[in-house]
């Protein structure tokens, strides 16, 4: 087992929004943090990320960098395997090779998330169907990681993740309160909106524990889109007649998101720690760090 300050770290994808929130956690923490954008390591690149892995010698490697665009993936799926399969695997062997432990962060869109499932969570050993060529990557990348490091590999599916940093419903929610704007949300698609600093702490659960396998992290509870935003302007003091329901039938997107993308969290118990806190709960405490939010567009 581990402690933070006694880590070495690397983290990949480190200027995505929940990169940035995991290495202000550990480096608040005082651990040793090599944190690798894009521009520093390409996941993709076999020699790179071998050579990365060496030369930052770390005890745990979390692997944030992702392609998360979900539309463009549909005809970019070669594009995204690369990134979102490759990647995690070509990790894997590295941390396999130095005996690094891997957190892998992954998706809830490895399932199907269709009327079929509505209603029951997923456990973590449901049977994953994707719907869209993002989901499928994904997964293939789950599955590379835990085959190429199986006792040294956790991998953490979360969903509807929103922080302090970059682009995220939440943000764009937070922007049009302020502005006082009306917006249109679906109300028929459920999930479990997921705070980049719960997510952040849980990373650090499973250094210090040392779990491997799967799990599922997200935040407790349930609740639509329309119901995130609604929230959304009451905690900011905005008016919350603002948030109008729709039907997810009036958007048409080239991936189709799933109404269902509500995840089980028996993992946890499983490995000793509770489930993450209820999604109003973290959402109240992270709007309320108001000098540290950047709403984007």
């Amino acid at each position: 087992m581990l402690t933070s300050r006694q880590t070495r770290w690397l983290v990949t994808g480190a200027s995505g929004m929940l990169g940035r929130a995991l290495c202000e956690r550990l480096r608040d923490g005082g651990a040793h943090v090599s944190a690798l954008d894009r521009s520093a390591l390409d996941v993709t690149d076999a020699r790179a990320v071998g050579e990365a892995v060496a030369a930052a010698r770390p005890d745990l490697v979390v692997n944030c960098a992702a392609m998360t665009a979900v539309d463009a993936a549909e005809t970019a799926e070669t594009a995204a395997h690369r990134v979102n399969a490759d990647g995690p695997r070509l990790l894997a062997r590295a941390c396999a090779d130095t005996g690094a432990h891997l957190v892998h962060i992954s998706t809830d869109y490895v399932f199907d998330g269709g009327p079929a499932d509505f209603g029951t969570p997923y456990p973590e050993d449901a049977v994953p169907r994707p719907r869209t060529a993002y989901g499928r990557t994904k997964l293939a990348g789950e599955r590379a990681a835990l085959a190429q490091h199986p006792n040294g590999t956790a991998v953490l599916r979360t969903g509807w993740l929103y922080g302090h940093h970059g682009h995220s419903f939440v943000g764009t929610m937070v922007r049009r309160a302020a502005e006082g704007r009306a917006v249109d949300v679906v109300d028929d698609q459920f999930g479990q909106p997921t705070w980049t600093g719960d997510l952040a702490e849980r990373i650090v659960d499973v250094a210090r524990t040392g779990a491997t396998g799967v799990f599922h992290a997200t935040s407790s509870g349930r609740v639509s889109w329309h119901g995130l935003a609604t929230e959304v302007f009451r905690l900011t003091g905005a008016d919350t007649s603002l948030v109008r329901p729709i039907d997810s039938s009036r958007l048409s997107r080239p991936a189709p998101r799933p109404h269902w993308s509500v995840l089980a969290h028996d993992g946890w118990t499983r490995a000793g720690l509770a489930p993450l806190r209820d999604w109003r709960t973290a959402l109240t405490h992270a709007l309320g760090e108001r000098d540290r939010w950047q709403p984007y567009s």
